[in-house]
């Protein structure tokens, strides 16, 4: 048995609701006590003993909403070079997505994300599989068998199901079997061939806008066939106050639903698309300032429950392109936490629901271990200097593609250890 013992720490574990200075302990894999309280055990006879004085543990990250090439498009990122970002950023546990090729939409597919995550992967991979087969919105997949498979929660990734019929199958089976039905709502037809937010600025750089009604009516719809079936619904990234306005009447109604959001839409607007600035070319796209408002109080309200890098890994050949041509998305694994903390510094958002939002919370929604610091849960953590300043760069990155929003970005809070049931995985 191998022991580790964090002392003098700041302990930080939103499901018990500590944040207080105490010890650490953990015992082969699992943490063995936790907080204030643990100050009195002493050190165990032949522990590694690290003094965090002046440096936060809390959880490890739970990233619910990761995009990885792994198979079909491997030179964007695999299961490997991913995992190797995400314990650099304090991810421990990846929820991803099925948008590959082939389309992760048979036991087959979901048994190799398992088996190669197993042989390649330094953190927890959780394969979600596909809604309908081959993410074409008709004809629905095999629930059961996918769940049995090992299948955390079921989406369509990138796609939105036009098909209202389509939909309350998927929730009123997901709910037989116990499964979340995340998905993404953008109306195709609304959306159109819009590139960003629709406003006077994209009036101003001659892009077509994407509506925000676009994302509302279809998440409207979802809303509604969640509190007809009794599904469990998540609405996967949403990026307006109208979005937002609609979760908190919903769950006021007692649906059973939740809602994420890309760190994205909570510290970048429209703005910073700048002159044509492809690496902000996003779905959904950035919003207004007002928006990008909302969705923060949204976070602290609880009509908003976690917080998702959307990490989306696209190659040169796709984003050296005219704005209207580049693909979207962005990665986001490394400066998921560093980007949230801006919210903790600035005074908008508590620390300790802000750390719930990315680890406690998307843990509990996807009926994950890990997000908790409890005795006896796995060794899932992350050592965190709150305070300490960096900057994002290209030579930094360790994701196999480049295409981050935040570059040249200064950044305050670094992660300086991640471990993973108690094994170091990344050590800045």
């Amino acid at each position: 048995m191998s022991t580790t013992v964090f002392e003098r720490a700041r302990v930080i574990d939103p499901a018990r609701g500590i944040d207080e200075i105490g010890t650490v302990i953990v015992t082969d894999g699992k943490i063995a006590a936790a907080g204030k309280a643990a100050l009195n055990q002493g050190t165990p006879q032949g522990a590694d003993v690290v003094d965090c004085s002046g440096k936060a543990i809390i959880p490890g990250l739970v990233d619910g909403r990761v995009f990885i090439g792994e198979p079909g498009g491997e030179h964007r990122e695999t299961i490997a070079s991913a995992s190797v970002a995400a314990a650099a950023g304090g991810v421990t546990s990846i929820v991803m997505m099925p948008d590959t090729n082939p389309v992760i939409d048979n036991v087959a597919l979901v048994e190799f994300v398992l088996r190669t995550a197993r042989d390649t992967a330094s953190v927890n991979i959780f394969p979600a599989a596909a809604i309908t087969k081959g993410l074409d919105g008709q004809e629905m997949t095999e629930f059961g068998l996918l769940r049995e498979a090992g299948a955390v929660a079921f989406t369509d990734g990138r796609h939105t199901i036009a098909n209202a019929l389509v939909m309350r199958r998927a929730l009123t089976y997901a709910r037989d079997f116990g499964a979340v039905v995340a998905h993404e709502t953008q109306d195709a037809d609304l959306a159109s061939s819009g590139v960003m937010n629709e406003g006077l600025y994209a009036s101003w750089l001659g892009l077509s806008g994407i509506p925000r009604e676009a994302e509302a009516i279809p998440l409207e719809r979802d809303l509604a066939l969640a509190r007809l079936t009794r599904g469990t619904y998540h609405a996967a990234k949403i990026s307006t106050a109208m979005a937002a306005q609609a979760m908190r009447r919903a769950k006021a109604d007692g649906a059973n639903v939740t809602a994420g959001v890309a760190i994205h839409n909570l510290s970048l607007n429209e703005l910073d698309v700048g002159e044509y600035r492809t690496f902000f070319r996003l779905t959904p796209p950035l919003r207004a300032e007002e928006d990008r408002l909302a969705m923060i109080e949204a976070i602290r309200d609880g009509a908003i429950d976690i917080i998702v890098s959307s990490h989306d890994p696209q190659d040169v050949d796709t984003k050296r392109l005219p704005f209207a041509d580049a693909a979207a998305g962005a990665i986001g694994l490394e400066t998921l936490l560093g980007a949230a903390l801006r919210l903790y510094h600035n005074g908008d958002v508590p620390l300790l629901r802000l750390i719930e939002t990315v680890s406690t919370a998307p843990a509990r929604l996807f009926g994950l271990p890990g997000g908790t610091l409890k005795p006896g849960a796995v060794a899932d953590l992350a050592l965190v200097d709150l305070d300490e300043p960096w900057i994002v760069s290209e030579t930094g990155i360790r994701s196999r593609s480049k295409n981050t929003c935040f570059e040249g970005a200064r950044l305050q809070g670094k992660v300086l250890q991640t471990m993973v049931a108690g094994r170091t995985v990344f050590r800045a």
